[in-house]
This record gives C-alpha cells, sequence and structure tokens, in this order.
C-alpha cells in the first residue's frame, strides 16, 4: 500500500486546498496518471500516481485545506489492475480482432505493440528495434513547481541525438530546455505550446533507433481523441466558458485535453462557427465571443505576456495584498564616499581588476544595520517569526525579459572588492538569461537601485517572503544646510519599505538613520560602529 501526499508546494506555501478529484476509490490507476489538483496561492499543482496500482481510499475531500506532507490516497501495489486497463482501450480501435489483443495482455514486453496494432504490420518491426523512451520535465529549482512549455524544436518524425534539446519550458524565474535522454525517433509529442507542465511530466515519446515508429504515432492518438479527456484545470475552463470539449483536440497524455488546449480553444474565435455546422449545438457558439478578449484598434498591438512578467504582476500583487507594507524615508549626503571613491579608485582597480562601485558600500551599510535591527532580516511563517542569522542580500537587476533578484551569499562575510566582483557576475548572467534557481533565492533582504535609470524617490514593494527592501535613487546636487551654512552637497534619497506586521515603526527609522549615518562616514563600517 502506497500513500499519496501533498508534494513540495514552493518555498513560502504551506498549505493548499484540494481540489477536483480525477479518479475515485477502486480505480485502476497507471504511473503519473492524474490524481487530483491542488489549489495554492500562486498556482494549481496536480497529483500524479507514483506507480501503477488500484486507489484503495481517499482519504480528504473536495475543499478541504491539507498541509504538505498530508496523506490524499491510498493505492494498492496492483499492477494487474494498471496493465490491465489498456487492454479494452486498445481493443476498441478494432473490435473484429478482440483474441489478438487478448492474446497479447499477459505478455507485459509486449503491452505497447498491442496499442500500435491497428497499423497494420510495420509498427512491429519499430517496436524491435528499440524501446520506447518519455522525455520529461527536469527538476526547475526548489521553489519551482510549474512551467509553461514554451516552442518546440522538433516535430514528430525528426530523429534526435542524446542530450538534443526537444522544447524550451519557461519557468517564473528562469528558461529550462529539456534534452533528449537517448538517441532516435520522435514518436509523439505529449503537451503542447502554453501547456503548463510540473517537474517529472511526460512532454514526448522517442522510440529508440527506430525509424518506422513515426508513423504509429498518428494511429495511437485516433482511440483518444473520441475520449475526450480534460485535466481538472482544463475542465474548469471548458465549463467557465461553455466550449464542446468533444470539439477540442487533446494534446496531452492519452488524448487528454490539458489546460494549454483549453485556453486555445476558448481564445479562438473562428472554432465556434465550424464546430456550427457539424453539430446540433449551434446555438451555443454566440456565447464564444464573450469570452474572447476583447478587439484591438488599428493603432494597438495585442502581445501575450512572458511567464516571468505574469508571475512578477502576480508576485508583486501577492506581496501587496498579504504584507502590510509601510515606507519610511532619509535622504543621505554621498559627499564621503565619493571622495573615497576617488581618492582609492585607481589603487583599487589596479589591485582587484574592478571598479570600486557604490553597491558595495550599500551592501556594507545595510548589513551593519541589518545586525542591530534584527526583525528586518527576519520573516513571517504562519504565526511565527522565523530571525535569519545569514546574510544574504538581493540586487534587483533589470533584464530585457523583466525584473530578476539575484543574490549575493554571506555578505557579512566579503569585502568591497568582492562583493562588487559578485554583483557584476550576477549582473552579467542576468543579462545573458543564464541564472539558475540557486542563484536567485533564499536572500534575507533586498537592495534595489533605480536611481541607474534617473529615478528621484520611490516606494519598492517588498520581495515576499522578506519583510524589508531598501530603495536607492539617484545622487543629485541640492543645497542643504551645513554646520550654519547652505552648501551644495550630493545627495540621495533612500527609502525603506518593510512589512509593518513584524518590523515596528521606530525600528523601521532606526535601521535606516543607521543605513545613512554608515554612508555618510564609512569609518563606522571599518571601527564596527
Amino acid at each position: 500500500m502506497t500513500d499519496i501526499t501533498v508534494p513540495q508546494l514552493g518555498e513560502s506555501v504551506t498549505e493548499a486546498t484540494v481540489g477536483s478529484w480525477s479518479v475515485k476509490a477502486g480505480d485502476a490507476v497507471r504511473k503519473d496518471d492524474v490524481l487530483v489538483e491542488l489549489e495554492t496561492d500562486k498556482v494549481a499543482i496536480e497529483v500524479r500516481a507514483e506507480s501503477d496500482g488500484t486507489i484503495g481510499a481517499i482519504l480528504v475531500e473536495e475543499g478541504e485545506t491539507v498541509e504538505i506532507g498530508a496523506k490524499l490516497a491510498t493505492i494498492s501495489a496492483g499492477g494487474e489492475a494498471a496493465a490491465a486497463a489498456p487492454a479494452p482501450e486498445a481493443a476498441k480501435p478494432e473490435a473484429a480482432k478482440p483474441e489478438a489483443a487478448k492474446a497479447e495482455a499477459p505478455a507485459a514486453p509486449k503491452a505497447q505493440p498491442a496499442e500500435a496494432k491497428p497499423a497494420e504490420t510495420k509498427p512491429a518491426p519499430a517496436d524491435t528495434s528499440g524501446k520506447t523512451v518519455e522525455a520529461t520535465v527536469p527538476q526547475m529549482g526548489e521553489s519551482v513547481t510549474e512551467g509553461t512549455i514554451g516552442a518546440w524544436l522538433v516535430k514528430v518524425g525528426d530523429t534526435v541525438t542524446v542530450d538534443q534539446a526537444l522544447v524550451e519550458i519557461e519557468t517564473d524565474k528562469v528558461a529550462v530546455e529539456v534534452p533528449s535522454p537517448v538517441a532516435g525517433v520522435i514518436a509523439e509529442l505529449m503537451v503542447g505550446e502554453g501547456d503548463s507542465v510540473a517537474p517529472g511530466d511526460a512532454v514526448a515519446k522517442i522510440t529508440e533507433g527506430a525509424a518506422a515508429s513515426p508513423a504509429a504515432a498518428p494511429t495511437a492518438d485516433a482511440p483518444a481523441k473520441s475520449d475526450a479527456i480534460a485535466m481538472p484545470s482544463a475542465a474548469r475552463i471548458i465549463e467557465e466558458n461553455k466550449l464542446d470539449a468533444g470539439a477540442i483536440e487533446g494534446t496531452g497524455r492519452d488524448g487528454r485535453i490539458t489546460k494549454g488546449d483549453a485556453l486555445q480553444a476558448a481564445a479562438a474565435p473562428a472554432s465556434a462557427p465550424a464546430a456550427a455546422p457539424a453539430t446540433p449545438s449551434a446555438p451555443a457558439a454566440p456565447s464564444a465571443p464573450a469570452a474572447a478578449p476583447r478587439d484591438t484598434g488599428p493603432r494597438e498591438e495585442r502581445v501575450r505576456m512572458t511567464r516571468l512578467r505574469q508571475t512578477i504582476a502576480k508576485r508583486l500583487k501577492d506581496a501587496q495584498n498579504a504584507a502590510a507594507i509601510l515606507t519610511t524615508f532619509n535622504e543621505a549626503d554621498m559627499g564621503a564616499i565619493m571622495d573615497a571613491r576617488k581618492a582609492h579608485q585607481e589603487a583599487f582597480v589596479a589591485k582587484h581588476g574592478v571598479k570600486l562601485g557604490f553597491m558595495s558600500f550599500f551592501v556594507k551599510a545595510c548589513v551593519a544595520a541589518l545586525k542591530d535591527i534584527p526583525s528586518v532580516n527576519a520573516e513571517i511563517d504562519g504565526t511565527d517569526i522565523i530571525y535569519k542569522n545569514f546574510y544574504d542580500i538581493g540586487v534587483a537587476v533589470g533584464t530585457e525579459r523583466g525584473l530578476v533578484v539575484p543574490v549575493v551569499r554571506n555578505t557579512d562575510q566579503m569585502s568591497l572588492a568582492e562583493i562588487e566582483k559578485e554583483i557584476i557576475r550576477l549582473g552579467k548572467r542576468a543579462r545573458d538569461g543564464k541564472l539558475t534557481i540557486d542563484e536567485m533565492q533564499g536572500a534575507s533582504f533586498t537592495i534595489s537601485n533605480g536611481g541607474v535609470y534617473g529615478s528621484l524617490m520611490s516606494m519598492p514593494i517588498l520581495n515576499a517572503p522578506q519583510s524589508g527592501i531598501l530603495g536607492m535613487h539617484k545622487i543629485q546636487e541640492r543645497p542643504v544646510a551645513l554646520n550654519g551654512a547652505v552648501v551644495i552637497r550630493p545627495m540621495m534619497y533612500l527609502a525603506l519599505s518593510y512589512d509593518h506586521r513584524i518590523v515596528d515603526g521606530k525600528e523601521a527609522v532606526t535601521w535606516l538613520v543607521r543605513v545613512k549615518d554608515n554612508l555618510e562616514d564609512p569609518q563606522r563600517l571599518l571601527f564596527d560602529l
């Protein structure tokens, strides 16, 4: 007996709501069949069967809230029941030959030739030349639970080599390529562009060393089309948009209708008139335009949001909804740091091979203040507060694809030169699109520099689950009062946005004043004041 449990849902997600069950007690299932869909505040996650068997008991009902690791259902080790399930489906396309299907069913190694039976005699030699191998979605990072299928780089019938890129998957942080696990011929593409997939999901089937397998692929799709099984997320879209599931061509496993298929059908107004003459459900056609997006004008252009942009939008809004964000302001005289850079820049470059910038001073000033006011370096986890005894600073970087926040680790143990080198390295990787998941998660505090774009003042939004973010701005010469005289000084406005649920106003103001003092007198950092 195997327990089906709630998987990891992401770095800051601790619970989920049980959505639609796709099976019931007693149903035979195969490995990777979708059992139930869990909905979190960020994503919808499909829980799949880890092995062939039979559903023993369903332990939670739809609508219940479950935590990570909670038991959802049990599966009894019933390989026989699961193996028997494909046999009736294989028999459907050719009812005249039930005896042939029955003869091949007991032999486990020949289950695949039984499915390819309708393709006359050609699939048989193809199967003997190599087995069918599935290309699956690789792990995409600790907090990444799904991605979106991008452009396919191959098609059915193409010959591929080991590690050849098959398709690109876009996540909310990076783009991941799915490599071919073997050399062979593409037999089937199991998902379409725009579909959502999770780590471990099969995206394509490859016949190892077989050239005739592409001919079997169309026949395998034929019985699947008639089933018109919709994934839970796709079923909701079909119901909301009053679509005809039978008219939607499923591109998922066994011809299942995926979320991407349903979205494509909902966004294609031309499909409704095509279906009207073929079926008596023509009156339903007028409902399709209501679900379609508005028409664009002659001087407008509609562009689909990238996965990264969609996630940025959602997370920023989630941060506003979840945290009690408040911003406090101050200003710093940057004269001392500018003088130090001017005096030591040449020697600094000669020794370290990198210029002395402003960011290293800001990182050091923030770390010193975080040590004094630890609540700004903490986060809320349910009803607990987690205080972090490390200082990994996220540095926001703007790229062509959107905003990313690579992390500079252990900044309290780094020199100014080491910080500058690491920021330059991460910035280049960000602009080249080569950042890994590990390089972008786990920061305890974030610094955003809008000054490079000319911003004079702003109110940065928290990078959840962090409790603080510092906004840097443009250095501008302004008249200020100094020792009773009006002088022109290079000034910068500083903004600290913080989560008022965990950081009190006094602590926030004190923290920002510490940063201001450290910037105006960098020697304080040397003496640990």
